[in-house]
């Protein structure tokens, strides 16, 4: 995909030029962050080995006045600028259908995949495997000024003919990635329990602001959160990285902070469907969830289904096996998890896998054709470490028909769409 076409497109559709090769978007951009509706880690999400955090934060303020109420979806509030840009539709469209007409099998397929930041020759792959996404983690950000992670996020934007994905996990507590580097945060990001216990919903608001503002100033543009499993239990697995509330607590945290990320137009990932519970780490093993389908039902979805009414953009599915869904298959690479997600709660943007290197999933991959079969199952995208092998099995899959071209072209339709809510396609 050359640069050159989607600036073309850009400016005859909507009058503008292709963003800067930085990819950072300005916190005061308008424009809603509404999942993309387009006929419409761990390594990459795993707890961070790093202690948690002190219990206070130093003053984060708030970059608007009040944070948004969970009634509102992000798509209705304009950003924290106060300033108000009318939506497109007709033109998004316009040039997600071009850009995905013009795109060869091997561009199409690279986009579907979010991946580690290799250690070596970033920006060189991302030309090479024409990758939709990069995720950091603390090595990315590790002794690093602000400028230093600019300028390598914008190499990277660089080598891409499409602008692409900049996301990490930034949830606070246990999992923080930049904001372990004090040149980065002024200190380590709380987690959601500190915050609601210090100030309930409004402290974890203006945290989530104030984050989301930091993150665009360094080029990332995706923080993989909120968590929206329901624990309340301090003996789970995910306990510490959940708000440890009710469900309907739950759903309305997830809902206000989607709508904060959606207002500074950073994208959010509600993780882990269809709800953790109190399984074991499946980063070291298979976990089997054995729970009745009613309690999904009544309680671990609603936190999914108020994010994806506030406008979540992506929604990432664990590797856990819920019996009650697929006794054999894990949730990230089961159909009839998938199909739920898209019918019975209603999303209609981005799904993406838990990522792919982790035990939990290993069995299952025939060849290490783990990518085929979360392809296979729904996924719009992949997270992986193992980029360089999967995509070209996913690639073969298509060509041989294993794959339809049709389903290709509806994911990767989808991540434009999240592209294109995001600022980076233009507008």
């Amino acid at each position: 995909m050359k640069k050159l076409m989607i600036f073309l497109l850009c400016f005859l559709l909507t009058g503008c030029a292709a963003p800067q090769a930085g990819g950072s978007v300005s916190s005061g951009s308008s424009g809603s962050a509404a999942s993309g509706s387009v006929s419409s880690p761990q390594e990459g999400d795993a707890s961070s080995q790093t202690p948690a955090p002190d219990a206070s934060q130093e003053g984060n303020p708030s970059a608007s006045e009040d944070p948004a109420g969970s009634s509102a979806p992000s798509g209705s509030s304009s950003s924290s600028s106060g300033t108000t840009q009318d939506p497109l539709p007709q033109n998004k469209d316009q040039i997600i259908q071009e850009l995905v007409s013009a795109m060869s099998v091997e561009e199409k397929v690279g986009q579907m995949f979010f991946v580690r930041c290799p250690e070596t020759d970033q920006a060189a792959k991302v030309s090479q495997y024409k990758l939709g996404g990069y995720i950091l983690f603390g090595r990315d950000f590790k002794d690093k000024t602000a400028q230093q992670v600019r300028d390598e996020i914008a190499s990277y934007q660089a080598s891409s003919g499409i602008p692409i994905l900049i996301g990490t996990d930034e949830e606070g507590g246990t999992v923080v990635r930049a904001s372990s580097n004090p040149n980065l945060f002024p200190s380590r990001e709380p987690s959601p329990q500190v915050l609601y216990a210090q100030g309930g919903l409004d402290a974890i608001l203006q945290d989530a602001r104030q984050k989301s503002v930091t993150l665009l100033d360094l080029g990332v543009n995706v923080n993989f959160a909120p968590v929206a499993d329901v624990s309340t239990d301090p003996a789970d697995f995910i306990y510490e990285r959940a708000l440890g509330q009710d469900a309907q607590t739950t759903a309305d945290y997830v809902a206000q902070v989607v709508t904060v990320m959606g207002q500074e137009r950073i994208g959010s990932v509600l993780k882990h469907f269809p709800g953790y519970g109190n399984n074991q780490d499946t980063h070291t093993g298979v976990a089997v969830d054995e729970r009745p389908y009613e309690t999904f039902e009544t309680s671990d979805f609603l936190p999914f289904q108020a994010g994806i009414q506030a406008g979540a953009d992506a929604v990432l599915v664990s590797h856990n096996i819920v019996t009650s869904m697929d006794e054999s298959l894990p949730a990230s690479l089961s159909p009839a998890v998938h199909q739920i997600l898209r019918d019975t709660l209603g999303f209609d943007g981005v799904i993406l896998t838990d990522d792919l290197a982790m035990d939990a999933v290993a069995q299952y991959a025939q060849d290490g054709s783990a990518a085929v079969l979360a392809v296979q199952a729904g996924n719009d995208m992949v997270l992986t470490t193992d980029f360089e092998t999967q995509i070209p099995q996913v690639i073969a899959a298509v060509e041989d028909g294993t794959i339809p071209m049709e389903q290709i072209d509806q994911s990767v339709a989808r991540v434009l769409s999240w592209k294109y809510d995001l600022g980076l396609l233009g507008y």
